[in-house]
C-alpha cells in the first residue's frame, strides 16, 4: 500500500498540522504516559517501534535523496503511525491522560 506524502496535510488541513505543531509538547506528554501505561497493549506499543524502525533504516517508500518529497514521507509515516497508535489505545486511558496533563499534573 503506498502512503501519500501530503495524506496527513490533506487529511488534517493545514490549520490542524499547525494545531498539531503548536501542542507537540503535550502529546509528547501523552505518549510518554501511554508507553509507560500498563493498561495499553503491547501490540500497540510496537507498532511505535516499527515507526521508529521506519524512520531509522535506510529502507523507504521515497527516497530521501529527493528533497521535500523524501522527508515528507517519513512524516507522513510517523503522524500516521502516531494516529493509529491513539487510535489501539483504550480510550479511557488516553482520556485519563490528557486530562492530567490538561490539569498540569
Amino acid at each position: 500500500m503506498a502512503v501519500k506524502a501530503t495524506g496527513i496535510i490533506k487529511q488534517l488541513g493545514w490549520r490542524g498540522f499547525f494545531q498539531l505543531i503548536t501542542h507537540l509538547s503535550s502529546f509528547l506528554k501523552l505518549f510518554s504516559r501511554l508507553i509507560k501505561d500498563r493498561r495499553v497493549p503491547l501490540t500497540s506499543k510496537l507498532l511505535l517501534v516499527g515507526i521508529l524502525a521506519y524512520v531509522i533504516l535506510p529502507a523507504d517508500l521515497v527516497p530521501d535523496f529527493l528533497i521535500g518529497v523524501g522527508q515528507l514521507d517519513d512524516l507522513a509515516v510517523i503522524l500516521g503511525g502516531l494516529r493509529l497508535f491513539l487510535r489501539l489505545c483504550p480510550l479511557q486511558v488516553v482520556q485519563e491522560h490528557l486530562r492530567a496533563i490538561s490539569a498540569g499534573r
